[in-house]
């Protein structure tokens, strides 16, 4: 059975972000990706856990998760509405930062945090695509940036 393009844009789960996407655990950063509007903005999910290696030092007694990994959530869900925006054809290709700006940290995200990640295209040209993201914990702002990523085959 084909899936339909409303099949392919909504409620993708972590077995097909992992189609989508490289990453894989420990560095993938999102577990569904709720909506894509293609070449417009998209909605991934990070559901914070304990068992994430990186909370083992940062910092024990108070775990935070790291704000480059917030970053990097926003980058893997701008990722997935890349290749979702250009189709099946684009899966598994490499998304590459090339620049992070206006990085800001309003809250921390700790363990049994439901963290939603908003993403917006800001604008695209050929290969190069720049995005505003914001991340989100009960409705309140997290942390904000604006990046850029270029999409390529990989080698």
């Amino acid at each position: 059975m084909s899936e339909t393009q409303e099949d392919y844009t909504k409620n993708i789960d972590v077995m097909r972000v992992m189609d989508r996407i490289p990453h894989r655990y420990p560095f993938l950063m999102i577990d569904k990706v709720r909506e894509v509007i293609p070449y417009e903005r998209a909605v991934g999910i990070k559901c914070v856990s304990m068992g994430e290696p990186h909370f083992q030092g940062h910092f024990p007694g108070k775990p935070v998760m790291p704000g480059v990994l917030i970053i990097e959530s926003m980058a893997q869900t701008a990722g997935v509405m890349v290749v979702t925006s250009l189709g099946p054809e684009s899966e598994g290709k490499l998304v590459y930062f090339m620049s992070v700006e206006e990085a800001k940290f309003r809250r921390p995200v700790e363990p049994g945090d439901y963290m939603e990640v908003h993403v917006t295209k800001k604008q695209n040209r050929g290969q190069v695509w720049k995005f505003k993201g914001e991340a989100y914990v009960d409705g309140k702002l997290c942390a904000e940036a604006t990046f850029a990523a270029m999409i390529r085959d990989r080698p």
